[in-house]
C-alpha cells in the first residue's frame, strides 16, 4: 500500500517506483549522514514499531471502560475477538485453544501492516521481504516448538520419519525424512514470506505507477480504484497467512495413528500401492 500523493523520484528512476513517506521525506530533509543512514536501513522496522504502538493504544482505548452492556467501541472489539476465536478454534479444536491469541494477533498485525501504506505519509512494512521473512520465521519457531512440546523430541523425529512401524517403514526413512523436512520445516516459512511480500509489493508498485501517470496527466487520481482493491487484497493476504500458520500448527498436534494431517507416512504409501 502506498501514500497516494507523492512518489520518490530516485525510486521511480530505478524502475521500482515507491511512494514517499515520512521517513523518506525526513531523510531528504536531513541529507546524508549517520542519522539518514539509520533511517534508511531501519525504515520498515520503524513503521512496524509504529503499528505495534498503534495497536496497543487501540486495545487500551477499547478496553479502558469495560462494561456489562458494551458501548460501540467495546462491542466492535468483542466482535473481532469472538470472530477470530471462532474461526481459528474451529480449525484447531480444543487442544489448540492456547494458540488462538497468537494467531488472532498475527492476523490483526499483518492486516494493519498491509493497509498502513494507504494512510498518507505511511508505508506498508510487508512490502519488504525482510519483514515477511521475519513473520515466516516466527511461525516456523512456534510450529517447531509446538511439535517438540506436544510429541516430545523422539516423537517429533518419529513424526518426520513418517512413523515407521515395520521393516518397509524403516527402509523408507531415507526418503521420508528429507521429504517431510522439506514439506514441514524448510518450505513453510519461505512460502509464507514470499507469498505475502510478492502480493503487497506488487500492489504498491502498481499503485505507485498509476500515481506517476496521474501526476503527468493533470493529477487525475487513476490510483483510486486500486486503493479499494488493495484494501480487499490486504485483508485476504492477512487471512491466508494466518490460516496457513494455523494449519501448520494443527499438523504437528498429536493425532490418531494413521491419521497424520499433511504428513507423508509409510502407511499411506503402502495403502496407495495396495
Amino acid at each position: 500500500m502506498v501514500e497516494p500523493h507523492a512518489v520518490e523520484p530516485h525510486a521511480a528512476q530505478q524502475g521500482s517506483p515507491e511512494a514517499a513517506n515520512i521517513i523518506s521525506l525526513l531523510r531528504e530533509a536531513i541529507g546524508e549522514g549517520p542519522v539518514s543512514e539509520f533511517l534508511h536501513h531501519n525504515e520498515n522496522v520503524i513503521f512496524s514499531a509504529l503499528i505495534i504502538l498503534f495497536l496497543i493504544g487501540l486495545a487500551v482505548f477499547a478496553t479502558r471502560r469495560r462494561e456489562l452492556i458494551p458501548g460501540k467501541v467495546q462491542n466492535l472489539a468483542e466482535m473481532i475477538v469472538e470472530g477470530l476465536e471462532g474461526f481459528f478454534g474451529s480449525i484447531l479444536g480444543p487442544q489448540g485453544k492456547a494458540y488462538i491469541p497468537f494467531l488472532g494477533m498475527l492476523f490483526i498485525y499483518i492486516f494493519t501492516m498491509n493497509i498502513f501504506g494507504l494512510i498518507p505519509g505511511m508505508k506498508s512494512p510487508t512490502s519488504s521481504i525482510n519483514t515477511t521473512l521475519a513473520l515466516g520465521l516466527t511461525v516456523f519457531v512456534v510450529v517447531q516448538y509446538t511439535g517438540i512440546r506436544k510429541l516430545g523430541l523422539m516423537g517429533y523425529l518419529d513424526h518426520l520419519m513418517g512413523r515407521p512401524r515395520d521393516l518397509i517403514g524403516y527402509c523408507m526413512i531415507p526418503m521420508m525424512l528429507p521429504l517431510n523436512l522439506i514439506l514441514e520445516v524448510f518450505l513453510p516459512p519461505v512460502s509464507l514470506s514470499l507469498r505475502l511480500f510478492g502480493n503487497v509489493f506488487g500492489e504498491d508498485t502498481l499503485i505507485s505507477a498509476f500515481i506517476i501517470i496521474g501526476a503527468a496527466t493533470f493529477f487525475i487520481p487513476f490510483q483510486l480504484p486500486f486503493l479499494f482493491l488493495s484494501l480487499l487484497l490486504g485483508t485476504i493476504q492477512a487471512l491466508i497467512f494466518s490460516l496457513l500458520a494455523t494449519i501448520y500448527i494443527f499438523m504437528v498436534f498429536p493425532h490418531e495413528e494413521g491419521h497424520e494431517h499433511g504428513l507423508v507416512t509409510t502407511d499411506q504409501i503402502g495403502k496407495h500401492h495396495k
